[in-house]
């Protein structure tokens, strides 16, 4: 349902070079702040001898780099972050195609300079009308990724490139959607291992829309933070559980051809070249009626361990699961309806799709229950042989699906990374 996507170059190379005069300006900010306390303990003398030193390099987290420009967009093969936004917007009435793609270009601009570290207005000195959130803070993992939805095309007259894969969604069983939060003509996800970080950037994206673009829905997101586990592991969802181990890594020979739209198509749909399709569904959990249940029905329901994700077949998380092993009574030691045997590539003719989501808590609802749940994002080459066929799967018989209300669903084409000088989407609104 949910999982940890895998590392990209782009983030492993991100802290490589020079510091930027954005990250020296924040870590003399924070040496600083420590002169500060010194100065209340010391008086004048400390405060200054504090001020002179040599500003040390930002943390790991802060100082981490996601590049803007590539072959696929930033946000996708990038390792999970801790904080995310999901925004949709709808263009204006009376905006167009010239509206859309002068949006865009803006939008490039900002996440290119956000992404770097820099401020929103590209200044040198001062805000100007930067909102100042960031100031003092590093790059922190920020993407910035866009999409389109399929009302899109039809606002921009671009109807006859529009992709098949934006065709509508079969409706399932377990759907309680709520219209004024699903789809929308643009899609943005923001995320970051910093909150401030996040929002500065999300406040950016809000006013670059300017009148060209409103909001339609927004929903916001977290994940573990960096560096809170003793080693690197797979994410916990808000149920406890390990969640995304059989997720496709990039180093598997057949990646690429899952999640990435291939180039040679359709010379309709060549601006969709190494770009993806996102599948976003906000799924609520049933939270306690979850927890009613023994750590023992939990893990049938589920078909792995708690404690380690590992299968109830045996072995570690990373073990294949033995979906034919018994035990001593005969039965099945993965149930038949177990949410990770119904949803295994083997058991829907290798359909897979990368998962990378954000977990949500927005309160309680009106009935007294947890607001929480799973801001659920999958990516794939085609939605119609990713997603559809183990969700139409898992609606038919999923142990899982009884503590589980999808209540909002959207389906966005996201185009490929932008080259050097290139914005996003340029090659579909300029050609």
């Amino acid at each position: 349902m949910s999982g940890t996507s895998t590392h990209s170059k782009d983030s492993e190379n991100s802290a490589a070079g020079a510091l930027t005069r954005r990250r020296l300006l924040g870590t003399a900010g924070a040496a600083g702040a420590t002169g500060l306390v010194l100065g209340a303990a010391g008086g004048a003398t400390g405060y200054a001898a504090t001020r002179e030193e040599a500003p040390t390099a930002l943390s790991t987290v802060g100082a981490t780099e996601v590049m803007f420009h590539g072959k696929h967009q930033p946000g996708i093969t990038t390792p999970l972050q801790a904080c995310g936004h999901l925004i949709a917007f709808d263009l204006a009435p009376g905006a167009g195609r010239k509206q859309a793609a002068a949006l865009m270009r803006r939008w490039s601009a900002v996440a290119q300079r956000l992404m770097a570290g820099e401020p929103a207005d590209g200044a040198a000195d001062g805000p100007g009308h930067d909102t100042g959130v960031a100031l003092d803070a590093g790059p922190s993992s920020l993407t910035v990724t866009f999409g389109f939805g399929a009302t899109f095309f039809e606002r921009t007259g671009l109807t006859k490139r529009r992709p098949p894969g934006l065709d509508p969604l079969p409706p399932f069983s377990s759907d309680h959607l709520d219209a004024g939060r699903s789809n929308g003509d643009l899609w943005v996800q923001i995320g970051a291992d910093d909150s401030l970080v996040a929002f500065h950037a999300l406040r950016a994206v809000q006013n670059e829309a300017a009148s060209t673009a409103t909001v339609r829905w927004q929903m916001n997101g977290f994940n573990r933070t960096p560096g809170a586990t003793a080693k690197p592991m797979t994410a916990r969802n808000l149920m406890g559980q390990i969640d995304g181990t059989g997720n496709p890594k990039p180093t598997d020979g057949d990646f690429d051809k899952r999640v990435f739209v291939p180039g040679g198509q359709d010379a309709a749909y060549d601006w969709l070249a190494g770009g993806s399709y996102a599948v976003v569904r906000r799924i609520r959990m049933l939270l306690d009626d979850w927890e009613k249940l023994s750590v023992e029905r939990q893990e049938r329901v589920i078909g792995r361990r708690k404690a380690d994700g590992a299968p109830l077949s045996g072995g570690t998380e990373t073990t294949e699961m033995d979906l034919d092993k018994a035990g001593p009574d005969g039965k099945l030691l993965i149930p038949d309806n177990a949410h990770a045997r119904i949803s295994s590539p083997e058991r829907n003719s290798g359909a897979a799709m990368l998962r990378r989501p954000f977990s949500y808590h927005d309160g309680i609802a009106p009935d007294g229950t947890p607001d929480a749940g799973l801001l659920f994002i999958c990516w794939q080459a085609d939605p119609l042989r990713g997603f559809v066929p183990v969700q139409r799967k898992l609606d038919r018989g999923d142990a899982l699906s009884p503590f589980l209300r999808h209540e909002a669903s959207g389906l966005f084409a996201v185009p490929g990374g932008a080259s050097a000088g290139e914005y996003v989407g340029q090659r579909l609104l300029e050609s």
